[in-house]
C-alpha cells in the first residue's frame, strides 16, 4: 500500500513537473541603448505587448533599455553569441560587422524625405540588405524609423564652415567619419551612453542626432545651439539571433513576425510625432537656441556634403547608391 502510494506521488510529481516545464515561456531578451520614451523605446514596448498577447504567454519579452544590458560596441557580439536574442541597433552598426552596404543609410542627403526612405526600406533594396545579415548569424525582422538628424554644438551653426575644427561625436561609421571631415570637423567615435558626459565635460564639442534622442538623453542641456540641418538619417534594424529564431516552433515564429510587423508600423507612425514634440520641448527649455537654415544655407550644406556619396562608392557599392537615388528620382527628386 505504501509502495503504491509512493509510486502515485512520484508519478504525480513527474506530471506536475512536466506540465510546468511545458508551460515555461520562451524568453526573448531585447536590449537597446536608448530611453523608453523614444520612438524605439516605445516601439519595443509595443512589440512586447503584441508578442506576449499573440502567443498567449508562451513568449515573454524582457526589455533592457538605456544600455542596461549591453552598450553599443557589445550588443552585436552578444546577439551573435546568443547571450541576447533581439536588438534594434542603428543601421550604422552593420558596417563594422562587415556588411558595409548598410552604410548607405549614413550617406548625407541620400533621402530627401520619408517617402523615399520607405520606398527603400519596404522595397527590394531593404529585403536584399536584410538577407546580407544571415551569414553573420542574424535575421532582420524590420526597419524602425527614428528620423532625420540635426547638428548641435556650443557655438552657433549656420553654415558648414562653422563646424571647422570642432570635435563631433559620431557612431563607428566610415561614412560618418567622412561626412564630418568634409565639414572640416574632427570626428570622435563614442558609445551612445557616453555622449552626455562627453558633451558636459568638453571631451567633444557637439554631435548629430534626431531631436528625440537629443532631448531624451538631455544633451540639449549641455549644448547651446541646435541647427535643423536634417542632413542625414538615423534608423534601426530590428534583428534576432538566427539560431534562436530558426529553432522556434513555426506557429510561434509566425505570431512574432506578425507582432513585429504591427510594431514596425507603429514605430514608423510615431517617429515624426515624437521628434516634433522633442523639438518643441528643446525650444521651451531655453537651454539651446534652435536655428532653421535658410534655403541658401541649406544648399551650402548639400554642396559640402553631397560629394561624400561619390567618395563612398567603392566602400558601399556604386550600384546600390545609384539604386537608392533612383528611388528618389522616381518621386521627382534630382
Amino acid at each position: 500500500m505504501k509502495l503504491t502510494s509512493l509510486l502515485f506521488s512520484m508519478l504525480a510529481a513527474t506530471v506536475v513537473s512536466g506540465v510546468a516545464f511545458a508551460q515555461a515561456p520562451i524568453v526573448i531578451k531585447f536590449s537597446h541603448v536608448v530611453s523608453v520614451d523614444t520612438p524605439k523605446g516605445k516601439a519595443a514596448e509595443r512589440f512586447k505587448e503584441l508578442a506576449e498577447k499573440a502567443t498567449k504567454g508562451r513568449v515573454k519579452v524582457e526589455l533592457y533599455p538605456n544600455s542596461t544590458l549591453y552598450k553599443d560596441k557589445e550588443e552585436l557580439e552578444a546577439l551573435q553569441l546568443g547571450a541576447v536574442q533581439m536588438l534594434a541597433p542603428s543601421l550604422a552598426k552593420f558596417g563594422p560587422l562587415g556588411v558595409k552596404e548598410f552604410e548607405v543609410f549614413d550617406l548625407p542627403f541620400i533621402f530627401p524625405d520619408k517617402d523615399v526612405l520607405y520606398r527603400v526600406t519596404e522595397g527590394q533594396i531593404g529585403k536584399d540588405l536584410m538577407k546580407k545579415l544571415e551569414p553573420k548569424g542574424i535575421v532582420g525582422l524590420g526597419f524602425w524609423d527614428n528620423g532625420f538628424k540635426v547638428m548641435s554644438a556650443n557655438k552657433s551653426i549656420h553654415l558648414p564652415g562653422d563646424l571647422k575644427g570642432q570635435k563631433l561625436r559620431i557612431q563607428s561609421s566610415k561614412v560618418l567619419d567622412a561626412q564630418m571631415r568634409a565639414l572640416g570637423a574632427n570626428p570622435q567615435v563614442l558609445a551612445f551612453s557616453e555622449v552626455y558626459q562627453a558633451l558636459q565635460t568638453g571631451v567633444v564639442d557637439g554631435t548629430e542626432n534626431p531631436p528625440s534622442n537629443l532631448y531624451t538623453q538631455k544633451m540639449h542641456e549641455v549644448q547651446k545651439h541646435v541647427t535643423l540641418t536634417n542632413h542625414g538619417y538615423l534608423g534601426y534594424a530590428v534583428i534576432v539571433n538566427k539560431k534562436f529564431w530558426d529553432g522556434l516552433p513555426a506557429d510561434i515564429r509566425g505570431e512574432l513576425d506578425t507582432a513585429m510587423k504591427s510594431a514596425t508600423k507603429y514605430a514608423n507612425a510615431i517617429a515624426q510625432q515624437e521628434n516634433d514634440k522633442a523639438l518643441e520641448a528643446i525650444k521651451k527649455s531655453g537651454k539651446s537656441t534652435v536655428y532653421l537654415p535658410s534655403v541658401a544655407e541649406r544648399n551650402e550644406w548639400r554642396k559640402a556634403l553631397l560629394p561624400v556619396q561619390k567618395t563612398m562608392e567603392d566602400r558601399i557599392g556604386k550600384e546600390l547608391i545609384a539604386n537608392v537615388n533612383k528611388e528618389a528620382a522616381a518621386l521627382g527628386y534630382k
